[in-house]
Parts: structure tokens; sequence; C-alpha cells
């Protein structure tokens, strides 16, 4: 009988967070998850999911203007980073 290559096993086991295409659903993302993007520290991930457990579902990455110390410059710095979609 054959056996698998090391290379067939293992070769998508790379880190998906390490993958640039993979975006943080701003809607499921945990306080570390957010608290990664660029300008978003503890406060203001706790901020993000107060607020979607307040007014439910973020429908865009824009609805973060919303967020008290989230600027219209702060979501274009991550908005290739995130998405509100599934």
């Amino acid at each position: 009988g054959s056996t698998p290559t090391a290379s067939a096993v293992g070769a998508d086991d790379a880190t998906n967070a390490d993958d640039p295409r993979v975006r943080i659903n701003i809607n499921t993302a945990t306080a570390e998850e957010l608290e990664a993007l660029p300008g978003v520290g503890e406060v203001i991930a706790t901020r993000i999911i107060a607020y979607r457990e307040q007014n439910g579902p973020f429908r865009s990455v824009d609805d973060l203007i919303h967020v008290e110390g989230i600027s219209d410059r702060a979501i274009d710095e991550f908005r290739a980073l995130v998405t509100a979609g599934p």
C-alpha cells in the first residue's frame, strides 16, 4: 500500500488568524479578537460588544461609528480587517 506524504497531511493547517483574507466578524468577535484591530483596546472592544448587545447586530462596518470612541478614521483603518456579515 501507499502511505500519504507529509505535505498532503496538514497542508492547510496554517493558523487562520495569520491569513489576511480572514476577517473578524464584529457581530460575533470576542473582546480579545476585537483588540487585535488597530486602535482598539480593551475599553473600545467592551463598548463594541455592549453596543451590539443593546442594539442588535451591526448591519455594516460603518455602523461602528455609533460606538463611542470610534471615529471614521479608525473605521477606515480596519475596514479591510472586519466584516458584519455571516
